[in-house]
């Protein structure tokens, strides 16, 4: 699902999955340049990092909720 909402302070933009989640364990790595949980030779880990540092750039947040089992919110707060 995406939605976006908007206010005063600026727009919301929410991207959720219904996957397997992310346990807690890993949940404050996932911006890390290079992290990655597939095996090696399989994904470089660079997106999440990309867009958190492409977020920052322009002022926002880029914030994770998430409940293993249950899926995934990514959420991207922009200034007005």
């Amino acid at each position: 699902m995406v939605a976006t909402e908007s206010s005063s302070e600026g727009i919301i933009i929410s991207v959720q999955d219904n996957g397997s989640g992310i346990p807690e364990s890993i949940r404050e790595k996932i911006f890390q340049p290079f992290f990655t949980t597939k095996p090696a030779g399989s994904g470089t880990g660079l997106g999440l990092s990309m867009s958190y540092d492409i977020v920052k750039a322009h002022g926002g947040e880029l914030k994770v909720d998430s409940e293993v089992g249950k899926g995934t919110t990514f959420r991207i707060h922009l200034p007005a």
